[in-house]
């Protein structure tokens, strides 16, 4: 999409600047922990609190894009020999001082998503929902500079989000986290951490021009490849103990998966570098999507 097609602040440059494809990740481990509570409960769960969730998952993905899109602007990241899409900010499409107002704005509308569900949950949900904040900043600012951000995936995008949105949603009389809830968000983690995995494999020598110690830059591009294999087929692997409690289907659709992310781990092998990896990064993105659809279904079937 060329610079010129997007006006200044418009509703199209922030649209591109929200990063819709990204939000796929932000609701698979929300439907994870809701097909748990749907699974345990024999479909009698609190509906309400789940919508919030997903709603607050999808509002701070976005805040989350924003922020990345504003800082990465402020450091000078997103030059010419960026690989990745265009971002708002260094493209013109929205204004630094616009997008501080829209950072601003959405992290409000979380925090208001979110307020909701210290009924649900109890007051120990505004401490939640108030790490969830802090961090989304942290991330961006710091973080993901000193190799933490495969960690933060795993916890923000696994084990916080499942856990808390099983929690919810089932009745109060029952909410305890079971262990197959909390493997399957380890799970859930391991496969959305893939796209970071890609992401950054794909950026490594603009990652190391510019000192951003992610964990592919610290383990090169070889161990890389090999890791974004593994972390799928290790989420699929955690299935067994799902198997072995009877829930025949939750392990075996996302095999599939596993077949998929195979063959997108062996066009990145050949593909190695360029702007060409994001085809990968697409496919991936896809694939964590199919993941989280089979594993829901099959919880929801078994």
């Amino acid at each position: 999409m060329q610079t010129s097609t997007v006006r200044c602040n418009s509703a199209k440059a922030w649209f591109l600047a929200a990063r819709p494809k990204t939000l796929t990740g932000a609701a698979v481990p929300v439907m994870i922990g809701t097909a748990w509570a749907i699974l345990d409960m024999q479909g009698m769960i609190r509906i309400t609190p789940v919508v919030l969730c997903f709603l607050f998952a999808f509002v701070m993905q976005i805040d989350a894009n924003f922020i990345n899109d504003y800082l990465d602007f402020v450091r000078g990241n997103d030059d010419e020999t960026r690989l990745g899409p265009r971002r708002a900010c260094a493209q013109g499409w929205i204004l630094p001082a616009t997008m501080r107002v829209g950072i601003g704005l959405t992290t409000l509308l979380a925090c208001l998503v979110g307020l909701p569900l210290i009924y649900y949950g109890g007051m120990e949900m505004l401490l939640v929902g108030a790490v969830c904040v802090v961090f989304c900043f942290l991330y961006t600012t710091h973080l993901s500079y000193l190799g933490m951000g495969d960690i933060l995936v795993l916890v923000f995008f696994g084990i916080i989000p499942v856990c808390v949105t099983y929690y919810l949603a089932v009745p109060s009389y029952a909410a305890h986290i079971t262990w197959q809830v909390f493997l399957s968000s380890i799970a859930c983690g391991l496969v959305i951490d893939t796209l970071l995995i890609v992401n950054n494999y794909r950026d490594i020598e603009n990652d190391r021009r510019v000192h951003k110690m992610t964990m592919v830059v610290m383990m090169g591009a070889s161990l890389s490849r090999t890791t974004y294999l593994m972390l799928g087929w290790v989420a699929c692997m955690i299935g067994l103990v799902f198997l072995f409690h009877g829930h025949v289907w939750a392990f075996v659709l996302p095999l599939f998966y596993a077949l998929l992310h195979t063959l997108t781990y062996r066009k990145m092998c050949r593909i190695r570098q360029g702007k060409a990896l994001n085809l990968i990064l697409g496919e991936t993105a896809r694939n964590i999507f199919i993941y989280g659809i089979l594993l829901t279904v099959g919880l929801m079937i078994s």
